[in-house]
């Protein structure tokens, strides 16, 4: 993954509510969840998710499927598994002992 795609998706995941509204489509699983449903989990007004949405569909953070009249929207786990991966690369590489850091880390995280 490149600087400038990393960057794309963490300011993308920068706000509260669009953070709100991965977490919920992460949570739904591969099925993911229409409009309606998303609204009804995290109480959000439907122009203000709508605009999250296309703003996290624009990153790369979530997949969006017409289905008839509806949209479902998935989180984009590939990509979410990604930048987590790119951040993480560099755990420790700066450590002595890297064995003991990144374990720690690893702990700290579960």
């Amino acid at each position: 993954m490149e600087l400038e795609l990393a960057a794309q998706g963490f300011a993308a995941l920068g706000s509260e509510a669009r953070l709100q509204v991965v977490l919920t489509l992460v949570k739904a699983g591969k099925a993911g969840l229409q409009v309606g449903d998303i609204q009804a989990r995290t109480e959000m007004p439907a122009s203000t998710l709508a605009h999250h949405l296309k703003f996290l569909a624009s990153a790369g953070l979530v997949e969006q499927e017409k289905q008839g009249r509806a949209v479902i929207n998935r989180a984009a786990y590939r990509h979410l598994e990604q930048l987590a991966g790119y951040i993480l690369k560099e755990c420790c590489s700066d450590e002595v002992d890297i064995a003991a850091c990144c374990t720690q880390a690893k702990e700290e995280r579960a």
